[in-house]
């Protein structure tokens, strides 16, 4: 029994250390995050934070890990959920957009990135980037057919409203006093149908 409180007091501390870091990494970049900053947004010592993860790049690695999945079953949702097409986008952005949502931040940064640790070159190498836009244009398309969406090149809307996305997101990472994203329906409005 002490094992299992031992395990999941471990779980929690890595937990808490892995959440810590996604927010660091979203806000300062890969480059510049270090330990020290990830144990003090984590209040623990930097002594504590080496006991659960080696380096930066492993806790890098194991969060990547966790986007990527994240990210396909998010899109398999849409894909495969019922409603219409303007219920899908608006459930995709309402997820971007999530206050907590750092981890769409942090996969911006890795696939922009040149410099990558080794493991998540890998985990990349799996995966289809690609996915969310065909995704997305596919619902967008459907939107057009049944009169919710504006016309135009499905793709080329897609991609519009996606840089419009990740453009809020990357402001929200600058830590702006009083900067609030707007919320899913403000957004829609680039692409809904009037």
């Amino acid at each position: 029994m002490k094992t299992d409180s031992k395990d999941q007091l471990r779980d929690e501390r890595r937990d808490q250390i892995k959440k810590a870091a996604l927010k660091v990494f979203a806000t300062h970049g890969l480059i510049g995050t270090k330990m020290s900053m990830i144990a003090k947004e984590a209040q623990i010592s930097d002594g504590l934070s080496y006991r659960y993860f080696k380096s930066k790049d492993e806790i890098l690695s194991e969060l990547v890990k966790e986007a990527i999945e994240g990210s396909n079953e998010t899109f398999d949702v849409i894909r495969t959920m019922p409603g219409t097409p303007l219920e899908k986008v608006r459930l995709l952005t309402s997820e971007i957009l999530h206050e907590d949502n750092y981890y769409f931040i942090l996969m911006q940064q890795v696939l922009s990135s040149e410099d990558l640790p080794g493991e998540v070159a890998e985990l990349l190498k799996g995966y289809d980037a690609g996915e969310m836009i065909r995704v997305l244009t596919d619902v967008v398309a459907a939107g057009q057919e049944a009169g919710q969406f504006i016309a135009g090149d499905a793709r080329v809307l897609t991609m519009w409203y996606l840089t419009s996305v990740v453009g809020l997101m990357n402001v929200r990472t600058a830590q702006i006093d009083d900067y609030r994203l707007p919320d899913a329906d403000f957004m829609l409005r680039l692409i809904v149908q009037p």
